[in-house]
């Protein structure tokens, strides 16, 4: 994500009712840091650090999914077929609404936007529950129902290929990963959310609503990643 410099004088710090200055305006660096920016930045670096690893958890999915799909071709093709490319777009549009909506978030918190900052959050939250509501509604409990499901626990009578266990234990290991990722960051913006009420987030503090908004990108690249893999096999 892409974050511009706060510029205190440019959005300075406004007395409330009660003549107090906001939250954010009185939080200060931690001891161990020099400054604020400096504390910003080790807090950036560290959650890039903390992304690759999730990065290298999705890649061990994204390996067996390669290796599995060569030697059982008919398998996936088959599974897939049972997959609805119109519900897997709806998905991936509801996530690409939802980071555009984190990045006008945290955008609303350099300018000191507090309405629009609980907006914006509030708006990429419902847009995760909608993922999650579409994607288990939909798919998970139909397919379930009827049988497709992975590995012993398979018994849809009409399989085409005996391999097909294998492609629903993928499908159903890569997304549900993938939506418990997006309940946790969705924890993290609904977290952002409620401080914002206390007006903890401002031109000079604004760390924990950009790290959640990196984490939640991350949900919405994996997607990305998962949709034409899954949904799109011809």
């Amino acid at each position: 994500m892409t974050t511009l410099p706060a510029r205190t004088h440019d959005h300075p710090a406004r007395v409330g009712p009660d003549g107090k200055l906001p939250l954010w305006a009185l939080r200060g660096h931690a001891a161990h840091f020099k400054s604020k920016h400096e504390e910003f930045d080790a807090c950036k670096l560290g959650m890039w650090l903390f992304l690759t690893t999730e990065i290298l958890l999705f890649a061990g999915i994204f390996v067996a999914y390669g290796v599995y799909r060569m030697l059982y071709p008919e398998a996936f093709v088959a599974g897939s077929g049972f997959l609805n490319p119109t519900i897997g777009l709806a998905n991936t549009i509801v996530l690409l609404v939802s980071s555009w909506l984190v990045v006008m978030a945290v955008r609303n918190a350099q300018l000191d936007q507090q309405k629009w900052l609980r907006i914006n959050l509030a708006l990429a939250i419902l847009c995760g529950i909608a993922f999650l509501a579409i994607k288990f509604s939909l798919e998970y409990y139909p397919k379930w129902s009827e049988g497709k499901r992975p590995g012993v626990f398979f018994d849809y009578p009409f399989a085409v290929s005996p391999y097909e266990p294998i492609w629903w234990g993928i499908y159903y290991a890569g997304t549900a990963i993938h939506a418990f990722h997006v309940i946790i960051g969705g924890a993290l913006l609904g977290w952002c959310l409620v401080r914002s009420f206390k007006q903890a987030y401002g031109p000079t503090e604004y760390t924990m609503v950009e790290m959640s908004g990196l984490y939640w990108h991350l949900v919405d690249v994996i997607w990305i990643f998962l949709f034409p893999l899954l949904y799109l096999i011809h």
